[in-house]
């Protein structure tokens, strides 16, 4: 009979044996993290305080970039503190809670993505009913629903998936805390199937959203290409291809991750898959919207000139007030 019970820590997997690869990580996912923190608090910043931004579109791209923000603050500081210091520990609470704040963001944001999508069909094929079923309080219960359903989804996997008894050993193939990762410990047959039976019921939520997105955009290219302009048309696409790409990234590469053969899987393979679905999107984001949306560019223009007319101005101010 084995052992049942739960492990007090879990083993991440180390990105390298050699320090000087441990080191050459931290150092990346610290670049990667600090241009992620810097690009999404521009966005916050720019949509916060230009009015040309105070749009639906503008207040789904500012909870896009708090939902990037908290994904990449759950995976990426336990990562860099462990290459740092040469270590691969991370106790049995703080797993629990990298689970579920990194499905509580992730799936926030999936379907913060999706209702962006909805707000794309809406402008473009219903331009005349926005203002009705996009105003002020309908986005801000979209917005809440999105949250609320990513605080539901996570609680629902995390209980469930640290209330398995664990046999197996601590050693997780991961570098940070992932449930196919934890499931490959349990010792509990029902529990194994129960949280399956979750992650099916939950696939085919995340495909139904992706069905949506799918089917808006085959109307919105439809009413683009009707536009008889060829301004309209390139504007109108400028605003629906950065949210196509976000949501080809990350679905994309979350489905690869988790849906691949087993035969196909390997240590480097699941770690590669797994920086680019957590780590590379709330570093990528802000950047694509920022690339193709003119007003997104002008208020961060804007803000970036005021910042550096306001730091060469500080040298008159210090003159004028110290000179008696």
């Amino acid at each position: 009979m084995c052992n049942s019970s739960s492990p007090t820590q879990f083993l991440l997997l180390a990105f390298a044996d050699r320090r000087e690869l441990q080191l050459l990580h931290f150092w990346l996912f610290l670049a990667i993290s600090l241009a992620a923190l810097l690009a999404n608090g521009l966005i916050l910043s720019a949509v916060a305080c230009d009015h040309h931004l105070h749009t639906p579109m503008g207040f789904f791209l500012l909870n896009l970039s708090l939902t990037d923000l908290g994904s990449i603050c759950t995976t990426v500081p336990i990562a860099m503190h462990n290459s740092l210091w040469d270590t691969t520990t991370i106790s049995y609470a703080g797993c629990a809670a990298q689970v579920f704040l990194l499905f509580f963001f992730l799936g926030a944001e999936y379907f913060l993505l999706t209702i962006m999508c909805y707000d794309r069909y809406v402008a473009i094929c219903k331009p005349l009913h926005y203002g009705t079923l996009l105003g002020s309080r309908a986005c801000a219960h979209m917005a809440a629903a999105a949250w609320a359903t990513g605080f539901l989804y996570s609680l629902l996997h995390t209980a469930n998936t640290f209330s398995l008894p664990l046999c197996q050993g601590n050693a997780l193939g991961q570098f940070f805390c992932e449930i196919p990762h934890i499931l490959k410990l349990s010792c509990s047959h029902s529990g194994y199937r129960r949280e399956i039976g979750f992650i099916v019921f939950s696939a085919c939520l995340m495909f139904g959203c992706f069905v949506f997105i799918v089917f808006s955009y085959v109307q919105i290219f439809r009413a683009v290409l009707r536009i008889p302009s060829q301004q309209g048309r390139h504007k109108a696409f400028s605003t629906c291809l950065p949210h196509l790409a976000v949501v080809s990234i990350f679905v994309s590469t979350g489905t690869f991750a988790y849906l691949k053969s087993p035969s196909i899987s390997s240590p480097s393979l699941d770690l590669a898959l797994s920086v680019l679905y957590s780590v590379v999107p709330p570093a990528l984001n802000p950047l694509i919207y920022s690339l193709r949306n003119q007003e997104l560019k002008d208020a961060l223009r804007k803000m970036m000139t005021g910042c550096f007319s306001g730091v060469n101005n500080l040298p008159l101010f210090f003159s004028r007030t110290f000179i008696v």
